[in-house]
């Protein structure tokens, strides 16, 4: 399709930039000594690049793209696990209980506003 160029690096640029904090931290995990939590951390920006890549909405056109957002959630809900488990202490920045999980919900918008579109949907021929 013409004009989806800015579409695919958003898609790209997008989603990679939600997973910058995690290479950031892995850097100041390496730099504590803790080798490995940083390697974990590496582990996850491999796996969220080739996430962001592989469910590439141009890619699988006719998937909608709440289904392919779905393993790049998977990834992003690992690095928010993996980024509390860095921090060893997750209270002293306010995280007291269970409540501190619906701060997470704004993250599930996606899912719900473009969630039944399709790549391809765009497509004025098809």
């Amino acid at each position: 399709m013409p004009g989806t160029r800015s579409q695919q690096y958003g898609w790209i640029f997008g989603w990679l930039g939600g997973f910058i904090w995690v290479a950031i931290l892995a850097v100041v995990a390496l730099a504590q000594g803790k080798r490995l939590q940083a390697a974990v951390g590496a582990l996850l920006v491999v796996a969220a690049i080739s996430a962001v890549l592989a469910f590439a909405p141009w890619r699988h056109p006719a998937i909608t793209f709440r289904r392919l957002m779905l393993p790049i959630y998977l990834v992003l809900f690992l690095s928010i696990a993996w980024g509390v488990w860095l921090l060893e202490e997750p209270r002293s920045l306010g995280f007291n209980s269970w409540w501190s999980l619906f701060l997470l919900g704004p993250l599930l918008l996606p899912l719900w506003t473009v969630g039944r579109r399709r790549w391809q949907d765009n497509d004025p021929m098809g």
